[in-house]
Order: structure tokens, then sequence, then C-alpha cells
């Protein structure tokens, strides 16, 4: 017997649909390419530490390499199961059906988490930049309010719709992306090829290099908890990522080749912020100004992309049943309330970490969650070979599993060079986790909070369940 009897996402399969059921329109393309591309980039900024960690050569082939071997497996991948989960919560679901809920609700934790660390990332990325045009907000009190202000003012425009937030993405995306265009031009008659072979093996920070690498390639799979907002998610999802996925790599290989063969090499200099140095060299004050202006604004971009990614993920985890009801509460503009309340608190609350701490941090929680994705993935493929893919992986059961073998042993570095104190740190924060889902389940029993499944969604048997191994899945 076929493991797919016709479980139907009913909104979905209703391709002419542009509207959810709250009456909010849902993302086409041109804004999700976008949502995506800030989900996983927001443009160049952030990758000169590459070249100060390993010089040009590494810088450029590190970033073709980990395109190659982490993000084309996490978009495919999410191209896959999204459209195989079209719903609210993404990732979580997948690994509920293939592992149960227990392990769908860590690995809803983990990314939650490692999610708004990286938010908190920003406010203080975006006061960076300024604080050249206004010294007061390099400290105190001044940097502080300006944080705050920052943070509520962002959170507001996720508050007022996906829908506005996928089209300042688009302005957003486009004004960083044009002067790293001009800058290329501008350089290419200054370009010296020789300068692209500069490399020292004796002389590289490999964790630097891996994180930055690690960091600035991932997050491919955070719009999957936006699939229930998306206008016929089986057939855009996968364009989306595909169109996203160009966009990211180009967006970073173009501005490091053109600008390190285009400018003496200092590797000391190439810190966060140095293409704007370089965009004075070659450009003078007037593109300096608007590389500065866009790296500003793309971390605003970066802010709110985050934001709704990990407000919808809570979302969908209260609509199956993981978290109490009121998480799955929408606006009055289909947004999810006390999802967008929680992830701007988390935010607040980590704003204090250094940009290293954040980034180490996050990238060992996003590993976790990676595991539980890559197992969920080989799982159900073996589990449910006949569930209906309406995008399908063009491999079989073995070439998938080739496939996650290289993002798995970078996981594993990645994971290994962590500092001891970021390890403690992420593996208490993992078992948090661990308590929070079972005293979760005993409130439930209670009662003294209520949980309830969305009438809305196709029941999710789960595909470890042993008394019937022929439950359907997913049509």
């Amino acid at each position: 017997m076929e493991d797919c009897v016709g479980i139907k996402y009913s909104s979905v399969n209703e391709g002419e649909e542009r509207k959810g059921g709250h009456g909010v329109p849902k993302v086409s393309i041109i804004p999700l390419i976008f949502l995506i591309f800030y989900e996983v980039s927001g443009g160049p900024f952030g990758i000169e530490d590459s070249v100060k960690a390993a010089g040009p050569l590494l810088a450029i082939a590190g970033f073709l390499l980990f395109a190659l071997i982490w993000s084309v497996p996490e978009a495919l991948i999410t191209a896959e199961m999204g459209t195989m989960f079209p719903e609210n919560g993404g990732y979580v679901v997948w690994v509920s059906s293939a592992l149960g809920p227990f392990w769908g609700f860590q690995q809803g934790w983990a990314k939650w988490l490692s999610g708004v660390i990286d938010n908190a990332l920003y406010p203080v990325l975006f006061l960076d930049y300024v604080k050249s045009s206004i010294p007061a907000l390099g400290g105190g009190l001044p940097r502080t309010l300006a944080v705050l202000i920052l943070t509520v003012a962002l959170t507001y425009m996720n508050y007022r719709g996906l829908t506005i937030v996928g089209w300042v993405a688009v302005f957003l995306g486009v004004f960083s992306l044009l002067p790293f265009f001009v800058m290329g031009l501008i350089a290419i008659p200054r370009i010296e090829p020789s300068r692209w072979l500069e490399m020292d093996l004796g002389n590289v920070n490999w964790g630097l290099y891996l994180n930055t690498l690690f960091w600035n390639l991932n997050y491919w799979d955070s719009i999957s908890t936006l699939a229930g907002e998306v206008e016929n998610p089986k057939r855009t999802l996968p364009r989306a990522l595909s169109y996203a996925l160009v966009l990211v790599v180009g967006g970073y290989l173009y501005p490091l080749i053109t600008c390190t063969a285009a400018v003496p090499v200092v590797r000391e200099f190439w810190t966060d912020g140095y293409f704007s140095d370089v965009a004075r060299i070659l450009g003078g004050f007037w593109l300096h100004s608007w590389l500065q202006a866009a790296a500003a604004l793309s971390n605003m971009g970066n802010f709110v992309t985050e934001m709704s990614s990990d407000s919808y993920q809570l979302l969908g985890m209260a609509e199956r049943g993981m978290l109490p009801e009121f998480f799955a509460k929408r606006s009055r503009y289909g947004t999810p309330l006390i999802g967008i309340m929680f992830s701007a608190f988390g935010v607040v609350l980590l704003s204090w970490m250094s940009f290293q701490e954040i980034i180490a941090a996050e990238n060992y929680l996003y590993c976790f969650g990676m595991i539980l994705e890559f197992i969920a993935f080989i799982k159900l493929r073996v589990v449910h070979p006949n569930a209906s893919r309406p995008y399908k992986i063009p491999l079989g059961t073995i070439g998938a599993v080739l496939m996650i073998i290289p993002p798995t042993i970078l996981i594993v570095v990645v994971m290994m060079l962590a500092s001891f104190k970021v390890m403690v740190v992420s593996i208490m924060a993992m078992l948090v986790g661990f308590v929070l889902q079972p005293a979760l389940v005993y409130v439930e029993k209670r009662r003294w909070l209520k949980f309830s499944i969305s009438a809305e969604l196709p029941d999710l048997p789960y595909s470890n369940v042993e008394e019937d191994s022929t439950i359907p899945l997913v049509c």
C-alpha cells in the first residue's frame, strides 16, 4: 500500500488563490526572492573578515565551495520539504513528522533562539555604520535608546504585514546592491589578477574564516516558516530559492573578485565596513557615502525579514499545538502578534552580546537544528518514499545521503571550532528546550493554558508510529 492517500493542504492546492484564510494578500515571487535574500545575506556587508582571515584566494574559493557544499543542498532540501509541508512552522513540522513532537519542539527552540540571537546584531550594526556621522551613538545612554527605538520601529513594520515587509525588502535589496555594482565597474580598469593569488596557509585564522563563510551562506531554510503565507508555494518556493541563490552568491563574489584585485590587499584592513573604504579609494566620497547608507539600511532589511521568520515560526508551532494557543493569535493585519512581541523582547535582551559572540553562538545553535533537519529529510525519504513531493530533488536515497555528507562534516567542524564559552552557553540553551517541552505538555494536561491544532491544517501523522507503518503523510 502506498503511503499517500490524499491528505491535502486545501489552501495551497488552489493555485489561483491570492489571499490567505485571514483575508491578507499572500506573498508573490518577487518579494519572496528578496525575503530569502535578506534571510540569508542582505548583501556583501560583513564578508570582509574572510579576506582578513585567509587572504583573497581562499576568500573567493571559500564562497564558491561553501555555496556548493552548503547553500545548494540546504536550498534544495528547503524546496523539497517546504513544498511537501507548505505551512507556517516549516522545519519544525518536517522534524515533527519524521522524529515526533519532542524533537520537533527542540528544532523550533534551537532555530528560534538562533534567529533571535542573529537579529540582536542588526540594530547594533546599523548604529556602527552611522556613528561616524553621529558620534553620540557610539556608546552610553544615547546608543541604548537608539537600539530600543530602532527595535520598536522595525517591529511595528512587521506588525503591519508580511507583504509590506516583502516589498520593503525589494527596495532595500536593490538599493543595497547597486553601489557594489557601480564600484565593481569602476574597479575593472584597476584590476591586477596577481592579487587574487595571494595566500599564506601558515597564517590563516580558520575559526574566523569558517564562521564568516558559514554565517553569510546559511539560513536558507528560514523561509520555510512563512510557507503558509506564500502564494502557490508548491510552485513559487522552489523558483524563488533558485533565483535567490544566484543573487546571494553573485552578490558576494562580484565585489570580492573586483575589489581584492583593484586595491593592494592589506589583510589587517579587511574588517567589517572596509568595503566603504575601498569605495572611497575607487570612487570618492559620494560612493563611500552611498555604500555606508546601503549598509545601514541593509541591516534594517535583515532585521525585519528575520523577525518575520521567527514570529511566524512561533505561530506555526502554536497552530500545531506545540505552544499555547495565544501564540497563534493574529493582528488585524494577519501578522503573528504574540510571536512578534516575543521575538522583539528576545532581541532587546540579547543586544548586549558582542559581534563575534553573536555569530559563534547562533552558528552553534543553528548547526544543532540542521542536524535534525538532515535526519528528518533522509528518514522521510526512506519511510515515506511515495509521499507527494511537488518538488523533489532528482536524487535517490543514496544520492540524498551523499549530498548531505559534506555539509554534515562542515557542521561538525564549525561546532568543534567554537570557543568553550560559546559551547557551554549553547549547550545550556539547548538543555532548556529539553526541559521546556515536557513542561508544556504537563501544562496542557493540567489545562493551565489552552493548546489546540488548527482546523485548517491536515493531520500530521508521525513517521515513527510503530502501530501502522502505512499511515499516510502528505499528498
